[in-house]
């Protein structure tokens, strides 16, 4: 093997500079790019400040056994410290594995995942159909639209408590089905009709975003497939299957797991429309709300706990989800 020297230098030709160290790297792309840095400064201070530290702080306190009792508190003059200790994994140990497993965590995660695979279905058939309805030409079609998205629009207490007071036992829907002779449910009583309610409001005020979002995916879709796919003799069936959901791919991937996450940690809907009176519609969240702020003592370690639950499973989930989709992609590519 022939290795060629250069004479000025006495190195061979064809080498490469030691590459420098992590340290000189660092200054050389802050010497490079520090206005960049800069400009997102702010950003990571004022992150850093509403969403790490608060959960640096939350994950300390799974670790240890405070509650009201135990915490630091004032009571008029006198200050009173800190008593809780640390306790390690138990508080996760008890909430998954305990005595009260089962009533506490288990049956409830399986409302919170029914609640939201039923929730985001809804939201998804529903708002696909309004959209593709509003992507046709009809007279009116704006006014349609602004109809529409109003629920959306209306602030979530606001909807929330109209709908208690319609769903309430002499509300306007209990009378109307009363006055058809029908049966009158006990909507924001009986377990079973709990969560129906909490099912159609929550649908209610999400199916305007979907269809929202899928109406811009339609009508992104190049028009020159339709009549490509009618020429074919493709029926309306055969383009929507072939032209329509490859079209919304892309648009419904994310706004579907956009609504997963939204709907796992939907706390507005349940909690204003039941308070604390309906124990078995709870979801996680507004479990874990009751169990750190509706209830004495408050449990302020299990609460953080139930968060760093909730937490994991929305980043496990997440990270199955897009790994699934990309899998997808590779294969359609291919």
């Amino acid at each position: 093997m022939t290795v060629a020297i250069d004479r000025a230098t006495g190195k061979r030709r064809g080498d490469r500079a030691p590459r420098p160290g992590p340290v000189r790297r660092l200054k050389h792309a802050y010497q490079k790019h520090w206005y960049a840095y800069a400009m997102i400064l702010p950003v990571v201070v004022v992150l850093g400040v509403i969403v790490l530290y608060p959960l640096a702080y939350g994950l300390y306190l799974t670790l240890t056994d405070a509650d009201s009792l135990n915490s630091a508190r004032t009571i008029g003059v006198n200050k009173i410290e800190a008593t809780y200790k640390f306790i390690g994994l138990d508080n996760y140990a008890e909430i998954l594995w305990g005595d009260t497993a089962y009533e506490r965590f288990w049956s409830k995660f399986g409302w919170t995942i029914f609640w939201t695979a039923a929730c985001v279905a809804l939201h998804y058939g529903i708002g696909l159909g309004l959209a593709l309805l509003l992507n046709q030409k009809l007279r009116g079609r704006t006014l349609y639209r602004l109809i529409l998205i109003l629920p959306w629009a209306v602030p979530t207490f606001v909807t929330v408590f109209g709908w208690r007071f319609m769903l309430a036992d002499a509300g306007i829907i209990n009378s109307g089905l009363d006055f058809l002779g029908l049966p009158t449910p006990l909507w924001l009583e009986d377990t079973f009709w709990q969560r129906f309610a909490a099912i159609m409001v929550n649908t209610w005020c999400g199916v305007p975003f979907m269809m929202v979002s899928l109406l811009g995916g339609l009508q992104s879709i190049d028009a020159s497939l339709y009549e490509a796919a009618e020429m074919d003799g493709a029926n309306a069936w055969q383009r929507f299957r072939h032209v329509t959901l490859p079209g919304l791919r892309s648009v419904s991937s994310t706004v579907v797991l956009l609504g997963i996450i939204w709907t796992f940690n939907q706390f507005a809907i349940i909690f204003l429309l039941f308070g604390n009176t309906a124990p078995d519609a709870q979801i996680l969240v507004t479990w874990a709300y009751q169990l750190g702020f509706g209830q004495q003592p408050r449990e302020f370690a299990e609460s953080a706990a139930y968060g760093m639950l909730l937490l994991a499973v929305l980043v496990v989930f997440t990270s199955f989800y897009r790994r699934w989709l990309n899998r997808n992609d590779q294969q359609l590519a291919i």
